[in-house]
């Protein structure tokens, strides 16, 4: 099965297609399922491997090569980029979104600074003495 055969799923409504597409292939590519200077499936393949409108997967190569993670080379396809530092610059964007998230969902639940801080201690607090033990 294929890494991209593995992306079949059920999309969740709380999140735009296309952004969910965009987080699997920044996924992917900070595990290194996907190398610097991978070709990737065209827009067409994409679309019939997700069963999704090719409009959509058109909008995730938008997106990722206007972000530079992705170029396309007439007639060959598309590639991702080769810029070396790239796989540290993507891990650093998905992790700053996700404690983004974090915080966002804390402050709903009507947590200050000082309570999430804690929080986070404490969780971090019992991971280390659980490991410990």
């Amino acid at each position: 099965m294929s890494l991209w055969e593995k992306w079949i799923k059920t999309f969740d409504d709380r999140m735009p297609i296309y952004r969910q597409i965009i987080l699997q292939f920044y996924q992917a590519f900070v595990r290194g399922d996907i190398a610097p200077g991978d070709r990737i499936p065209s827009i067409r393949d994409l679309s019939l491997l997700l069963k999704v409108n090719t409009n959509t997967v058109q909008r995730v190569y938008q997106e990722m090569e206007r972000e530079g993670l992705i170029s396309s080379k007439r007639g060959t396809g598309y590639f991702f980029t080769d810029e070396v530092d790239a796989v540290e610059k993507t891990k650093k964007k998905l992790s700053t979104d996700a404690l983004e998230h974090f915080v966002l969902e804390m402050q709903a639940l009507g947590c200050r600074e000082n309570e999430i801080l804690e929080e986070l201690k404490n969780y971090f607090g019992g991971k280390i003495n659980a490991s410990a033990s």
